[in-house]
């Protein structure tokens, strides 16, 4: 914990930045001290992400100063920051699963020996020392297994463990929660403070509220590119942070509740599995949506969410059950099939396996479009143009341009965009798997307001979310999930202790 007789290890000063004469960055400041744990907040957009890029040298800034333990630092690389105490660990974990554990934590930097320490690996010594960084922040594994053999979690504590490897004076952490379960965020945040008690000074950039006043000991928010300012945790509770990130307007809107949109209770239901499912990965499971139902699916991670709607989709075949479309028994042996039938799946991991980095705006939203007309017909450059800045304007995708490569947007841009690219198919249901994971409160509200105006036009809706506040906020109905079988329902207007407490009880 910092306080005032301490100066900081970390101070930036009038930090400023523009790409083609537009400033996304303007008289920023940071000031961080040893010894603490400081949130950077602020919606997608803010500018977090830049300012941690001129931080760590992928950018340099336009103007300002930036002082590492009283001197003056312009880092021109990530590695020259790293050389002067400054690590980042970021949201997916840049390492190499094909490699093992050690190699991992001293890849590019491997201890050497024999001729004059210049001959060959030491791997002895690589394995001892990634054992010793490894014990550091609590972590007892075999260091000589693959990567790939261990967990998210594990793979995260790894990629802290390599960070550390390098001296840090500073730990940068973006968004290090966001594929962790409720325990291997815990066991994360134990670390965190055995760091923290050891003098590092750790920046925090997340989205989750909770986890801001579980772990952090200062704040600093920034919104549209500017510093809005600094406080300590225990001086800012989460509605006055949420005015700071938005602005007081956005943060009213925010709070209210949402008004569900009528739907025909006693129509057919457009989609109905009986008893589907899959060996080793999800239990029997019935499920029924109708048009212009929101039907929320709930469950801890693991618990065979997005098993069922992989499931449904045609990217996994079930081995058991029927699954009816208007009545209609399909089966479904590629995600093509689901397609042709009305079905559309915004996936859980969006830059996996939604977004094309590379490629455009207009070229992502026209995607899915596109491979259902198939060869037939071919959507034009013009086409394509009229459907993405459509699409842009409708959903309120901030973007310079619908060229710009859809890559260099904001997580909560990108989504909306995964979202738009599945509208221009025109579906009847559509399944949005973790649709707001990853992005900032307002990113979240606007698309929670587009789920209920989909309802309300007449399109199904199988909401999916870690978030239990955002599934009882919009659902007509919720389905329950536990150790990957179905274990109840409940209705719309359910509280979350409603849901957590059909979660914990014993369905054996």
């Amino acid at each position: 914990m910092t306080n005032a007789s301490v100066a900081p290890v970390l101070e930036l000063t009038g930090i400023h930045k523009s790409f083609s004469g537009n400033r996304v960055l303007n008289d920023v400041q940071l000031r961080l001290y040893p010894g603490e744990i400081h949130a950077l907040m602020g919606q997608n957009g803010a500018g977090k992400s830049t300012l941690i890029k001129v931080l760590t040298g992928v950018f340099p800034s336009s103007g300002g100063e930036m002082r590492l333990s009283g001197k003056a630092i312009h880092p021109a690389s990530p590695l020259e920051a790293q050389q002067v105490g400054i690590s980042t660990v970021y949201q997916e974990v840049n390492l190499c699963p094909n490699l093992s554990v050690a190699e991992n934590v001293f890849a590019g930097r491997y201890p050497r020996c024999g001729v004059a320490q210049g001959f060959r690996i030491d791997w002895s010594a690589v394995n001892r020392r990634a054992t010793e960084l490894l014990a550091r922040i609590g972590l007892d594994i075999d260091v000589t297994r693959l990567l790939s053999s261990y967990s998210v979690a594990v793979q995260q504590m790894v990629a802290i463990a390599r960070a550390l490897g390098v001296s840090s004076k500073v730990l940068i952490l973006d968004e290090p929660t966001s594929s962790l379960d409720d325990d291997e965020v815990n066991k994360l945040f134990e670390v965190l403070r055995r760091l923290r008690g050891e003098g590092l000074a750790i920046v925090f950039v997340t989205h989750f509220l909770n986890q801001v006043y579980a772990v952090s000991d200062r704040i600093t928010v920034l919104r549209n590119g500017s510093w809005v300012g600094e406080w300590r945790a225990s001086e800012l509770g989460p509605q006055a942070l949420i005015a700071a990130m938005l602005g007081r307007e956005l943060a009213a809107q925010a709070a209210r509740p949402a008004a569900l949109p009528a739907f025909d209770e006693t129509a057919t239901a457009l989609l109905q599995a009986e008893g589907v499912g899959q060996a080793g990965q999800l239990n029997a499971t019935d499920l029924r949506v109708r048009a212009g139902e929101i039907v929320g699916l709930a469950g801890l991670l693991g618990a065979g969410r997005t098993e069922l709607a992989r499931l449904l989709f045609g990217l996994e075949l079930p081995d058991r059950g029927v699954l009816r479309i208007d009545g209609r028994t399909v089966s479904f042996s590629n995600p093509a099939d689901a397609i042709r039938e009305g079905l559309a799946l915004c996936p859980e991991e969006r830059k996996t396996d939604g977004i094309v980095a590379e490629l455009s705006v207009r070229e992502n939203i026209a995607l899915a479009l596109q491979a259902r007309l198939g060869t037939r017909r071919f959507l034009s450059r013009a086409e394509q143009t009229a459907l993405a800045e459509r699409y842009v304007a409708s959903l309120g995708i901030k973007t310079a341009s619908v060229e710009t490569p859809i890559g260099l947007l904001s997580g909560g841009n990108q989504q909306k965009a995964m979202i738009a690219r599945w509208l221009a198919t025109e579906p009847r249901l559509l399944i949005l798997d973790e649709p707001t994971r990853g992005i900032d409160v307002a990113a979240k509200q606007e698309i929670m307001e587009q789920i209920l105006r989909l309802a309300q036009a007449g399109m199904a809706v199988l909401f999916i979310s870690s978030e239990m506040s955002e599934v009882v906020r919009v659902a007509h109905r919720i389905v329950v999930l536990r150790d990957r079988r179905k274990v109840g329902e409940l209705p719309g207007g359910s509280s979350e202790d409603d849901v957590y407490e059909m979660i914990a009880t014993d369905h054996a």
